[in-house]
């Protein structure tokens, strides 16, 4: 009762609910990212709406985590600029929730996975604060969220990979943001985690967030995800997947790798027609 309270109150009062049609949660405008004088990024302008499961697909080198690194601050640009419900991203920091590539954190570092939760609560404390019994019941609500409320005394690097994506999950929930950016939550996970994830995706989405992820499966994309990007330097398509998945957009965004690619599409559209049929 205690967690639930703490849920109620945040969910009511921390993060107030966006009006939509005053600006998108996510804007970004002729963003140009380069390493060494060469384009990573280049020209992008994208705006994601409000409450979707957004998915950013692409081929390998694409710039995918570039993107995300590069509206969060993470990596410098060469130009453009991004907008989070209209303001700079410094100014909206509290609204956003991020899970980094797992292989980018040290899991040998010395805390429990309750610890690490808790630091998602950090950044509504202040500098001065420090986490207490309502902080600490919060973040426990936060990984039962994900099944883990078992193993918040365990170390870290004592958990499976999955285990350990898990966690950061819970982290990022435990921040109580508005725009969720994930990158690649489900590589290298199990299938347990794996439907833990689409579960919390789908839940967020209940509560009008909006979840921003680096993909790679296009199998999965249609069913995980309802909002596209495709992505290779420059942005090729973006929209809801009935509308922007196609074959000419997968042949723009795959080049050489088309072939598996609109593989990819015709099991979509094979899909995608036997449940009109079903209908």
């Amino acid at each position: 009762m205690i967690a639930q309270s703490i849920v109620e109150e945040r969910s009511s009062t921390a993060v107030p609910r966006m009006d939509a049609a005053v600006a998108n949660p996510v804007e970004i405008n002729d963003l140009t990212v380069a390493y060494r004088d060469n384009p990573v990024l280049q020209d992008i302008d994208l705006t994601v709406p409000e409450g979707k499961l957004a998915a950013i697909i692409g081929p390998n080198g694409a710039g995918k985590s570039t993107l995300i690194k590069a509206v969060l601050g993470l990596v410098p640009t060469v130009a453009g600029s991004v907008r989070i419900y209209g303001k700079p991203y410094a100014q909206q920091r509290r609204l956003i929730g991020y899970v980094p590539q797992r292989n980018s954190v040290d899991w040998d570092f010395p805390t429990t996975a309750l610890d690490v939760v808790m630091m998602g609560t950090y950044g509504r404390l202040g500098w001065i604060r420090r986490p207490g019994k309502a902080e600490r019941d919060f973040a426990m609500h936060c990984l039962a969220q994900v099944g883990m409320d078992g193993y918040a005394d365990r170390q870290i690097s004592q958990l499976s990979g999955g285990q350990q994506q898990r966690v950061f999950l819970a982290r990022a929930l435990a921040q109580n943001a508005h725009i969720y950016f994930m990158d690649e939550p489900f590589v290298g996970v199990d299938a347990v985690t794996e439907r833990a994830i689409v579960a919390l995706l789908r839940e967020l989405q209940r509560q009008g967030k909006t979840v921003i992820c680096v993909h790679h499966d296009l199998d999965s994309a249609p069913d995980y995800f309802d909002w596209v990007a495709l992505l290779n330097v420059r942005l090729i398509a973006s929209g809801p997947f009935e509308t922007t998945f196609t074959a000419d957009n997968l042949r723009k965004t795959y080049g050489g790798t088309m072939k598996a690619a609109i593989e990819h599409f015709q099991h979509f559209e094979e899909d995608r027609r036997g449940s009109r049929i079903e209908n």
